[in-house]
């Protein structure tokens, strides 16, 4: 058994274990609450934005079919957006993700598709840099905790830019979509070319479009992939800090149940010792008094 003073040692040490998880599992606490009211009040707008823009792909006085963005075409090779964060301690998250992602990735590799991944979050790259070099393409990592349109514009022009351009046939997005705080799916979604909407309903009569259909549709398409990518990076912000609050509970929680064993441990380690010093005195006694008589 460890001495009494390895043990004091042992518990100080985790005492201020928990206190650094403490304070952390209260910062991811903070984040956590700002990141979920974000999500939840801009995922009813995306999600209908979506809507909109796959109904008015339906639309013939649109052009629809002329819009590069819409055209479909014989998938070679496919663009991943792989959301990840740049920080470890959060459970499970990053690895759920990257798990997803690199299935996702050698399914497409074993049909014979040219993968090409686009990174969002550290994890996400250094996993690419050494696991999966082959495969990566770019990185945009550093984002804020609160990004903004502006901060997604570069990620979503390169997207569009290379799928116009028919280096990407396909592109696709593979984040973790926020439920609530003990639970976040990983998710692959597709995200270009955009499928029109299935004809559920009868379709409405055409528009009047100006200055014309084209410009309008253009513009309209960039805007909302915009959006949708700045939708998934929010359900993973928010899935990041519910996940990093929860493993610095249970680290904390973890820690406490290790500081009482060690306690017990200690007092038992204590009692073996005074026990110990208690016969020593007792057999000394006794031995001075048989050399008395």
């Amino acid at each position: 058994m460890s001495s009494t003073r390895e043990i004091r040692r042992r518990i100080r040490s985790v005492k201020n274990i928990a206190k650094v998880t403490k304070a952390m599992e209260a910062v991811a606490a903070s984040k956590m609450r700002r990141a979920q009211q974000q999500v939840l009040a801009t995922r009813p707008y995306a999600e209908k934005s979506w809507e909109v823009l796959t109904f008015l792909a339906r639309l013939r006085a649109t052009n629809a079919a002329e819009q590069p963005l819409l055209q479909h075409r014989p998938v070679a090779s496919i663009g991943l957006l792989l959301i990840t964060a740049d920080r470890g301690l959060a459970g499970a998250y990053n690895g759920n993700i990257i798990r997803t992602a690199a299935n996702q990735v050698s399914k497409w590799a074993e049909e014979g598709k040219q993968v090409r991944v686009v990174t969002v979050g550290r994890k996400g790259r250094d996993w690419m840099l050494w696991y999966g070099q082959r495969w990566f393409w770019a990185d945009f990592s550093g984002l804020t905790d609160r990004p903004s349109s502006s901060d997604i514009s570069p990620i979503a022009r390169s997207l569009i830019d290379e799928f116009t351009a028919g280096t990407f046939d396909a592109v696709h997005i593979a984040f973790t979509s926020f439920i609530n705080t003990l639970r976040q799916e990983p998710t692959v979604f597709p995200l270009l070319p955009i499928e029109p909407a299935v004809p559920e309903v009868p379709m409405a009569a055409d528009y009047i479009f100006e200055p014309d259909p084209r410009a309008i549709l253009g513009e309209v398409l960039r805007g909302i992939v915009e959006l949708q990518i700045l939708q998934a990076v929010y359900e993973s912000i928010a899935s990041e800090q519910s996940a990093r609050m929860v493993a610095m509970r249970n680290a904390t929680d973890a820690a406490n149940d290790l500081i009482g064993e060690l306690t017990l441990s200690y007092n038992k380690a204590r009692q073996e010792a005074i026990t110990e010093e208690l016969l020593d005195i007792v057999g000394g006694s006794a031995v001075l008094e048989k050399s008395r008589t």
